[in-house]
């Protein structure tokens, strides 16, 4: 029923996301040369790898260590608007579609980090990874904890992640359609909460937005107005 409900949900939701996705690829294409469409590996059930889809973020070859931060030099312009508002993980409605993962489920990780922790995963892994879910909502902020931080892997790997395996742990164990569907809903609202965050720190801080950064202003401009139109479209059906 899960599987039938994340078919159906994506499916009804295909043309806002469709409107949606190919102004945000748009965007990644002016913004930075590169590809549009990032594959990160990560191991979904049972221990099995697949590559989890996003929007790119970051500038095309850079290296570093495998988490990002608020700070983070690799970001494009763009790219950290669309890591902020958790846009750039759009595309993984065709992991969901695929199968690989499901709309509410514990987060994807990367094989080092799962090895870090095999008896906690060996309970994880039973489920089908998610788009969003507990641990996810609850650590929306975790980029600007980590910059911070000297070693953000050290930090991540000791103080942030035992901690998110306890409540994907818990997810797994109680998990049930009407707990998703609550997540669900909190997922819709995250964006514009996180945009509204980011605001007001921005205001906060008094920063006075530099002539190179105005494309970035504008592609995040149209993205919020095209969302809006679709929402606005959506409820006229």
């Amino acid at each position: 029923m899960r599987r039938a409900l994340d078919v159906v949900l994506c499916l009804l939701a295909a043309p806002l996301l469709l409107a949606l996705g190919a102004l945000i690829a748009v965007c990644v294409f002016l913004d930075s040369p590169g590809p549009m469409l990032y594959r990160s590996r990560r191991l979904g059930r049972g221990g099995r790898p697949f590559a989890m889809l996003k929007f790119r973020t970051m500038r095309h070859g850079s290296a570093g260590p495998p988490l990002s931060c608020f700070r983070d030099e690799r970001f494009t312009p763009f790219g950290r608007a669309l890591a902020v508002s958790r846009l750039d993980e759009l595309p993984q409605v065709v992991n969901i579609l695929r199968g690989d993962m499901a709309l509410v489920g514990p987060r994807p990780e990367l094989e080092e980090f799962v090895e870090s922790y095999p008896e906690a995963y060996g309970v994880i892994l039973q489920a089908l990874p998610g788009l969003t879910g507990p641990a996810q909502l609850r650590f929306c902020g975790e980029g600007r904890v980590l910059a911070g931080s000297q070693d953000r892997v050290a930090l991540y790997t000791e103080s942030i992640l035992p901690v998110k395996l306890g409540i994907d742990m818990d997810y797994v164990r109680t998990a049930s359609l009407r707990r998703d569907l609550e997540l669900l809903c909190w997922t819709l609202v995250l964006p514009a909460r996180l945009g509204a965050h980011a605001y007001r720190a921005w205001r906060e801080r008094r920063i006075v937005a530099r002539p190179a950064n105005a494309t970035t202003l504008l592609v995040v401009a149209s993205v919020a107005a095209m969302l809006v139109f679709s929402l606005d479209a959506v409820a006229g059906l």
